[in-house]
This record gives structure tokens, sequence and C-alpha cells, in this order.
């Protein structure tokens, strides 16, 4: 038996010397570079493949399965004078055993010098998409059917997926991939992209293994013009049998410059975990770490249901940082603000959750300058960038915000040949009756210039509504102000703006159609006991024309898109009150004891001196027509007359024309001026005032009516006359005669 085993094992080793001898024979003897033109045959037949061979072709058999080929070229046999893909040199070899046990056992790949060029044509067909299809063969005829027969059922082919097969089972020192480019080029769109100098290496690849891997690029691309320097590294792990793949300790870094960035750099890096779990349909970056210049950010992301719909969630924060310095280092200029420290300091935590048509930051805090915001913003349509807003804050000033004083010089300049007008009559404008009635402005107060970008309203998708503590906006300081405002379909709608203002409080809701050409707005305001002087100031006026408390209920409607549009197509009714009013540096009284005076033939020796006109109520409606508001029930109240008035406002010239009526109580002070002592003869007498002017001047474009004042004389004279021929005549003469006396005397 040990002869026998000893015979069978050098049989053994005599077929293996054999077997080994043939194969060396046969690599020694056999020249693949002989068979060049069968291999690119088979490549156009099998492929659709146009293979240019132009390097020789090395190879082994045992125990490594090898192959290297050089200068090598592939094309589509569409244009084979236009090559897909360039090499330089590739190597690669297999053991041959153990793809018996369907296993692949690979030494290290190389590839040098690899350069793609895929072109998509004008009609949008790929070079690359008639690759890999087999030419197409002659089909056999079919067999003849007599009539009335019917053809023989065909049979289905088999085919290796139709059996169960065993899974193979990778295994590969290493991958090099050596001064690669790939180069991307769309006729219909001219977009160009391309990846250069591309390097690769990876340790050993095998199942259920950590794989170093790391890769560098230039990318590039020209609509815009865009270069950027990349370089990721990471160790790879995958379970191919549970479809689960992890990258870890992934690091992306690099730069970027272009015309985007107008001359300036961008420096991004990336870190964290990835998995993707293909069975599980789970995607995940966790210990999500970014930085791209000075801006900072953590946070970590899943995604699910990556074979349906994906549903994105996570978090993500960012580190305090100045907008402002970060969008100058991308070449992003924010435009100038009122207040150049504005925009300098933002913070951001949030969770994130969305799908491929929507995106939400949920439970978003939000600190912007010296404001905090929390609540939520999302974009519910991407498509249609459907904005939903839901934010509470602390305090905001929106006139840091808006443009510099230099930038609303052009608005400006529309009032200037007005204010040029009215600024000779309010400086030469006193509080005596001997000045003459100041003449009404007659220029323009206001700018065609556009105020609102109709354009992108028309297309505005939105949900909003905000809550501010403490919100300034135009010098006003607005408390706990809530507005509610939603805009589609260039229909805008303010549903609620409301608040605290001046220790009064204001509503208002508005609405803006942006469908037709001209754009219709309208209005409806509240305003409930609102300091009216506090306001004039936030306009810049040091000396308020009046002072008050003002209620208003407005209902308004305009047309256009500027300041003189809006003015000139102002349509409407308002109505309004002003309780515990004062005229300040407007001594009516003491005008109006002085025409008394006149009357009485008397001086006065205690004229009123105080410096202002105080009345305990204002009140009136006002009707607007194209720009003018009409006052035709003006009622006030000041100790010791009552004033009753009618005129017009023209807003646009911002003058005022009005007569009022003045019924004279007298002096009603202790000790009162006899001078000024009303006689019986003048209660009830409506004594009339002119004012006319620029609404700057307020009271003092007043005067006395003397045109009036003298037909109340007449009319007092007559009465008086009318009196002393009653005492004179009595019954002395018949009561026909007296009264043609009296009528001659009134004429």
């Amino acid at each position: 038996m040990k002869a026998l085993g000893k015979i069978l094992g050098l049989l053994a080793l005599g077929l293996l010397l054999i077997v080994v001898a043939l194969g060396f024979a046969l690599t020694q003897l056999f020249d693949p570079n002989d068979y060049k033109d069968e291999i690119r045959q088979l490549a156009r037949d099998k492929a659709n493949l146009e293979l240019t061979l132009n390097g020789d072709i090395g190879w082994s058999l045992f125990p490594w399965l090898g192959l290297q080929l050089q200068q090598t070229s592939v094309a589509s046999t569409r244009t084979p004078d236009q090559p897909i893909a360039d090499l330089e040199m590739i190597g690669l070899s297999v053991r041959v055993l153990p793809l018996l046990r369907r296993e692949i056992q690979m030494s290290d790949i190389r590839i040098d010098g690899l350069e793609l060029r895929l072109r998509r044509d004008e009609q949008g067909h790929g070079n690359w998409e008639d690759l890999g299809h087999p030419a197409r063969a002659k089909q056999p005829e079919q067999p003849k059917v007599a009539s009335g027969e019917t053809a023989p059922p065909s049979k289905a082919p088999t085919t290796p997926a139709d059996s169960p097969a065993r899974a193979l089972r990778l295994d590969i020192d290493s991958l090099t991939l050596n001064n690669a480019r790939v180069d991307y080029q769309d006729a219909r769109s001219g977009q160009k992209f391309s990846a250069e100098s591309i390097q690769f290496n990876s340790g050993a690849i095998r199942p259920d293994s950590d794989i170093p891997l790391k890769l560098s690029a230039f990318l590039g691309s020209n609509q815009p013009v865009l270069r950027a320097r990349t370089e990721l590294e990471g160790v790879l792990r995958f379970d191919p049998a549970l479809q689960r793949f992890q990258l870890g300790n992934v690091r992306l870094s690099g730069e970027a410059s272009g015309e985007p960035l107008k001359g300036k750099t961008l420096n991004f890096a990336a870190q964290g975990e990835l998995l993707a779990d293909l069975t599980a349909q789970v995607a995940e970056w966790n210990g999500l770490k970014l930085t791209a210049n000075q801006l900072r950010a953590i946070g970590e992301l899943k995604v699910r249901e990556l074979g349906k719909t994906p549903q994105l969630s996570g978090g993500l924060s960012i580190a305090p940082f100045n907008p402002r310095e970060f969008l100058a280092g991308l070449g992003q200029d924010l435009p100038a603000t009122a207040d150049p420290a504005s925009l300098t300091r933002l913070e951001l935590s949030t969770q994130l959750s969305g799908t491929p048509s929507a995106a939400a930051f949920e439970k978003l805090d939000l600190k912007l300058d010296d404001s905090q915001f929390t609540g939520r913003i999302a974009v519910a349509d991407l498509a249609r960038r459907a904005l939903r807003v839901q934010l509470k804050g602390d305090r905001l000033d929106l006139d840091r915000y808006l443009a510099p004083k230099s930038a609303q010089d052009k608005q400006e300049t529309a009032g200037a040949a007005r204010q040029a007008e009215v600024k000779g009559a309010v400086a030469t404008a006193v509080q005596n009756s001997d000045t003459p009635l100041p003449t009404a402005p007659t220029q323009q107060a206001w700018s065609e210039e556009p105020v609102l970008p109709i354009d992108a309203l028309r297309k505005l998708d939105l949900q909003a509504e905000l809550d501010v503590g403490q919100l300034t906006l135009d010098r006003l300081p607005i408390g706990n102000a809530h507005l509610q405002a939603a805009a589609k379909d260039g229909l805008l709608t303010l549903q609620s703006l409301r608040g605290e203002l001046f220790d009064g409080n204001f509503d208002a809701q508005a609405r803006l159609d942006a469908r037709p050409s001209v754009p219709v707005l309208s209005l409806q305001k509240h305003l409930s006991r609102i300091p009216v002087e506090k306001f004039i100031k936030t306009e810049g006026k040091e000396q308020p024309p009046i002072k008050g408390l003002l209620d208003l209920n407005a209902d308004l409607e305009t047309r256009g898109n500027s300041q003189k549009a809006w003015i000139e197509g102002l349509n409407g009714t308002a109505s309004f009150a002003l309780h515990d009013g004062v005229l300040p540096d407007a001594n009516l009284e003491q005008q109006l004891c002085l025409a008394i005076a006149t009357l009485n033939r008397k001086g006065l020796n205690n004229p009123p001196g105080a410096k202002d006109t105080p009345f305990e109520e204002l009140k009136g409606s006002l009707n607007f027509t194209n720009g003018v508001a009409s006052n035709p029930d003006l009622k006030a109240r000041i100790p010791g007359l009552t004033v009753n008035g009618n005129g017009d406002l023209d807003l646009r010239v911002l003058g005022m024309d009005y007569r009022v009526g003045v019924i004279v109580e007298g002096d009603r002070r202790e000790m009162p001026d006899a001078a000024c002592q009303v006689n019986e003869r003048y209660v009830g007498l409506e004594w009339p005032i002119r004012c006319r002017g620029p609404l700057e001047l307020g009271a003092k474009a007043c005067r006395l009516d003397r045109d009036g004042v003298g037909k109340i004389a007449a009319t007092l004279a007559g009465e008086k006359l009318d009196k002393k021929l009653e005492e004179k005549l009595g019954d002395k003469v018949s009561p026909e005669l007296k009264e043609t006396l009296k009528g001659l005397f009134k004429r």
C-alpha cells in the first residue's frame, strides 16, 4: 500500500508538472498580439465598441490569469473616430484556482492615464449610451405555418438569473488610479464639466474589512466658470450580502474659486460617519462637521425610505459668525444698510425635515444681531418656492436694515421742488392777523420711482405669522406686534397687523392685487388714542403743529406702484377724533379777543397770554377723491370757543384750504378782560377764519377773515339801528313806514 501511495503521489506530481509546463509553453508560444483584429471584431460584435490597441498586450495564465494593455482607446461604432476613452496602461491579474470556487482574488489593479470624453449631442443623445449593447444579429426566418394550424409555443431562453447562483466573493489587494481625467460636454446647453489629475488609492478590498481610501481631483465648469480642488479620505466597510456600506472617518476638503466668487476663495471641509443600509432603506451622516471659510456647523442627517419617497430628518447648529464678512469672502456683498453694524452676527440651531419636494427648519432658534427668534420656517413646495413662516421674537429694529439715507436721495428729490416752494412761507409765517394769507403749494410731493417688486410678488407663495415683543418700523416703537399675511397667485393679503404704539394701539388689514397690469391696493386701519405729536416727531419734525390723542378709522383704496400713483389714485373714507388736543404756539383765543375788542371799540388790558390753544375735542370725517381729502364736518371744542369748519386737504401737494367758523363764548377765565367780554349781541355769532397753505404751517396758516368780520359788523349795526328806530318812533308812525325806514338804513 505504501508503494501504491508513493506511485500515486509521483503520478500527481508528474501531472502537475505537465500542466505547469503546458501553461508555460502556451504563454510562450501563443502571442495575443497576433489576434488584435479578432479581438477588435469581437468587441464590435459583443459590446458595440471600436477598440484601438496601439500597444502590446501582455498576459499570464497560471497561477495568475494576468492582463496588461497599453496605449488603448475605446469608441462607439457610431463614431469610431471620436474615442470615448483613452488609456495609457492597465494591469490586473486574477488567481485561477479561486475562480472555480466563485471567488475573485486579484492582485494590485493599476490604471494609468485614463481619459474619458463624455459628449451629449444636440438631440440629447450621449456617446456612451450605445456601449455594451451587442450588434443586432440577423433575425432567423420563422417557419411557415399552414392555414388552420397554430404555431408551436416558443420556449423562453433560460438565463443564469433564472437559476440560483452563489454570490461572488471579491478580494483585491489594492486599486490605484493615476492621472485620470473625465471631460463632459453638452452641445444643447453648452455646459462643460471636467475632473482632472484624478488620483485614487485604496487598501485591500475585502468584504467585512476596513478599506482605506484616498481620492483627489481638480474640478471645473464653464457655466459658471468655476475651479475647485478636492480631497477625500475615509475608511470603507461593506457587506454585499446585507447591502450595507459604511464610510468612516470621512474628511472631504478643498478650495474653490471662479466667477461666482468674484476673485475670492472658498475653503471648505466636511467630516463625519456615513452609512447606507439598502436593506433597511436608510442612509445616515452622523457626527457631521462643516466648515466654509469662517462658517462652522455641526449636526446629523438621516434619510429613510430610500426606495420610495426619501424622508430627511436631522439637526443642524451653526456657531456665531459674521454674515456680512462671510458673504464678502465669497464675493457676495450685502446691500448697504442704515446701520453698518447690522447683519454682523448670526447664530442658528434647528431640527431638519424634508422630502425631495419640501424642506423645513423645525424648532428653529435664530439669533440675528441683537434679536432672537424661535419657531419654524419651511418651503412647502420647492418648485413653487412656497414659503411658510411662524416666528416669535423678542425685538427687531427694521430701520437698521433699510437702505441708508444716501440711497434714499432719489426718492427725496421728488419733493425738492415743493420744499423750495414752501420754504419761504414757513420762514415768514407768524401768528398775528396782519400778514397775508399764505398761498397753497402747487408742486408735487411724491416720487414716481417704483416701490414694490411687482414681478416677484406675483410669483410669491407665502403664509407668514410673526410676533415681536418690540418692533421698530419707520422710527415707530411698536409693542407686542403681530403680523399675519398670505400670498398666492399674485394676491397678497395682510390679514392682521396690530400692536401697541405710544400708549395707544392700532390694527390694520391690507390687500394687494398684483394680478392686473396696474396693481390695486386696499387698506383698512384703526388707531386708538395714539399721541399724534409723538407720531409726527418720528417724521423728523421737532415742533409738531398739533398735539393730542388720535382715534382714526379708515377704509382706503388706490392703484399703481409709486408714491405719486398711490396718492393720486387714493379714494375712500375716514373718520377721526382727537382728544385732549393742543395747538402749540398758536394763541387763537388772543386773536379772537382782539377781534371782539375791536368791535367793542376797546383796548385789551389783560389779553390771554397762554402760549398754546388747548381744545377738548377735534373730530370729523374725510372723503378721499383722487388724492384730495374733503372734510365737510370739522368740529372742535376749545375753552370759550366752539369751532366748525369745512375744507380740503390736498395730499398731492400736502396743502390745505379750510374755512373755519368760531362761535365765541367769551373769556371764561377767573379774571376776564372786559374788552373781550361777549356782548349779548355776539352770542351765537360764528366768526370766520380762513386757513390756507402747506401743512407744515399748522395753525400758523390761519388768519381772521376780514371780509367775513365786515359782514358781521354790518349785521350788528343794522340790528342796532332797528332797536333805535323802535325806541324813537314807537307807535307814532305806521308799521309800514317803520319797515321802510329800517330797510333804507340797512341799505
